[in-house]
């Protein structure tokens, strides 16, 4: 039973990215994000992983915890190109 509610928090988590990852692409711009808060996120979710290993409690739920994963370093990725966009962006305003 626990694993159904690891499962359920992990999908509400994750449903969560897909959105942001959409607004990353369209938006462009890195304004109002934080890679600080995305890394910890990831690094609970490593942890929260990890303790799947050292317990030796490897199921299905593990899956959940990848995709989670990937998909906040997506996010992440964007954010750092977004930054990049931004940068170039600033310093097209200052020489024209």
């Amino acid at each position: 039973m626990a694993q159904i509610f690891e499962t359920i928090m992990l999908v509400c988590f994750g449903l969560s990215w897909p959105f942001n990852i959409t607004k990353s692409l369209r938006a462009r711009t890195a304004k109002g994000k934080s890679v600080m808060f995305e890394i910890v996120i990831i690094i609970g979710y490593l942890c929260g992983l990890a303790g799947k290993f050292i317990s030796g409690n490897i199921t299905y739920v593990a899956a959940f915890y990848v995709a989670d994963i990937l998909m906040v370093s997506i996010d992440l990725a964007l954010t750092f190109r977004n930054r990049a966009l931004d940068r170039m962006a600033a310093k097209e305003e200052t020489t024209v």
